[in-house]
C-alpha cells in the first residue's frame, strides 16, 4: 500500500455523534438519555421536546449521519483507502457501547474516532471522550479485549470544512432579492454554552475570555467573511451569534442570541441578513428549529429578508477532509513528520487533548487524551 494511503496502525474509523429520536415514541426516552442524572420530570421533558414533536418526533441527525457514512465510504473506496467505517451515538441507537462491542468482536485493535463536533469545548470534545471511557469500561467488565482508541483533532479550520460553508453563504446571498443583497449582514451562528465552559475550553494556557471555543469560531467567521468579500467585492458587516441556549436563566451563557441580534440589525437599518450555522456539521434539529423556525419567524416579524446558508453535511470536500485527517494522524502515529492542513491564524488543533483541557465540573475519566486511563 502506498504510504500516502496507509492508515496503519489504525484498522477502523468510528463516526461518533449525538444521536436523535426517529419517531414520537422515541422523544422522551431520548431526552432521558441526554439529561440522565439531572432528575428532570417526564412532563418537563415533554415540554422540552416540543420542537421534536413539531417534526413528527424525528430528528434529522441520524439520517444525516447515514449520508455522511455513505460519503466517507465512497471517498475511501474511490481513493483506495481500505479502512472500515462504523457508527455509534452517545444518546440514541446505534449506541456507542454497542458499536464498540461490535468493533471489538470484529477484531479491531486500534480505532480512530471522528466526533461530529468541529470545535473545542467540554460538550464538543471532552464529553465524547468521557462517553468513550464509559463504553470501554463496560466492555472491560464483559471481558472483551479493548481496542486502543484515538480521537481525530478538531477540524474547524480544515479547508474541507470551511470551503463548503463559504459556498453556502454565497448561495444564500444569491438567493436574496438583488436590491437588498449587497447590504445584507452576515450572522455566524453556533451553539451557546455557559460562559464558564467557554472560558475553560481548550488547553489550560488559553483559558479565559471565551477560551478556544470563541477564538476558533471567530477565526472561522473571519475566514468565511473574507472569502465572501473577495468573491463578491462587497465588504459586509458580520457578527458571531449564539443559539440553542438551555439551563438555568441565572447562569451566564454566550451572547448575543440570534433572535436578539436580528432585532439589533433591523434597528440599525440592515436590509437583509444571511445566517450561517458554522458551529454545526449538519442540518440537525437545532438548525431546523432554532434557525429555520424560530429565527426565520423572528425575521419575518421584523420584516427582515432572511436566508440561512447550508451546513457542510455530506459534502464530498468534507469527506475528503476526513480522509486527510485520518492519513495525517496515521503518519504521525508511525513517527513521520507531518504538516497539518489548517486555514486561519490559529493553526491545527492538538492531536491529543492535554491534561486540563475542557474540564468537567465533576471530574470523570475520559479516553483518548493525555489523562486517559486507557493509554
Amino acid at each position: 500500500m502506498p504510504d500516502a494511503l496507509d492508515a496503519t496502525p489504525y484498522d477502523a474509523l468510528l463516526l461518533l455523534s449525538f444521536g436523535g429520536p426517529e419517531g414520537p415514541d422515541d422523544v422522551v426516552p431520548f431526552l432521558e438519555n441526554v439529561t440522565r442524572g439531572r432528575g428532570i420530570p417526564t412532563e418537563r421533558l415533554k415540554e422540552v421536546g416540543r420542537h421534536y414533536f413539531l417534526f413528527g418526533g424525528v430528528s434529522p441527525i441520524n439520517q444525516q449521519n447515514r449520508a455522511l457514512l455513505d460519503a466517507l465510504r465512497k471517498d475511501f473506496a474511490e481513493h483506495g483507502l481500505d479502512l472500515p467505517v462504523y457508527w455509534g451515538n452517545r444518546n440514541w441507537a446505534p449506541y456507542l457501547t454497542d458499536t464498540l462491542r461490535e468493533m471489538a468482536r470484529d477484531g479491531r485493535r486500534r480505532v480512530l474516532v471522528l466526533a461530529t463536533s468541529a470545535y473545542t469545548s467540554y460538550s464538543g470534545c471532552r464529553q465524547y471522550r468521557e462517553n468513550l471511557a464509559d463504553a470501554l469500561d463496560t466492555l472491560r467488565a464483559e471481558g472483551l479485549d479493548l481496542p486502543a482508541v484515538d480521537k481525530l483533532r478538531q477540524y474547524f479550520n480544515h479547508p474541507g470544512f470551511v470551503e463548503p460553508m463559504v459556498d453556502g453563504v454565497l448561495a444564500a446571498l444569491a438567493d436574496l432579492p438583488a436590491d437588498v443583497r449587497d447590504g445584507a449582514r452576515l450572522a455566524f451562528s453556533t451553539h451557546s454554552i455557559p460562559d464558564t465552559a467557554a472560558d475553560t475550553s481548550g488547553p489550560v494556557e488559553g483559558h479565559g475570555d471565551g477560551g478556544a471555543y470563541v477564538a476558533q469560531h471567530l477565526d472561522v467567521a473571519r475566514l468565511i467573511a473574507a472569502a465572501v468579500r473577495e468573491r463578491t467585492g462587497v465588504d459586509r458587516p458580520w457578527k458571531l451569534v449564539y443559539q440553542s441556549r438551555s439551563g438555568a436563566p441565572h447562569v451566564p451563557w454566550l451572547e448575543p442570541d440570534i433572535c436578539d441580534h436580528l432585532e439589533q440589525v433591523r434597528e440599525e437599518g440592515a436590509p437583509a441578513v444571511v445566517v450561517a450555522p458554522i458551529g454545526f456539521v449538519s442540518d440537525h434539529m437545532e438548525v431546523l428549529y432554532d434557525l429555520d423556525t424560530e429565527a426565520k419567524d423572528k425575521a419575518a416579524e421584523l420584516g427582515l429578508p432572511y436566508r440561512r446558508s447550508a451546513t457542510v453535511g455530506d459534502d464530498p470536500r468534507f469527506a475528503a477532509a476526513i480522509r486527510d485527517l485520518v492519513l495525517e494522524r496515521a503518519r504521525t502515529a508511525r513517527g513521520a513528520q507531518v504538516t497539518p492542513c489548517a486555514l486561519g491564524t490559529l493553526g491545527a488543533s492538538h492531536d491529543i487533548c492535554p491534561v486540563g483541557c475542557c474540564p468537567a465540573r465533576t471530574p470523570r475519566p475520559a479516553a483518548a487524551g493525555a489523562d486517559s486511563p486507557y493509554a
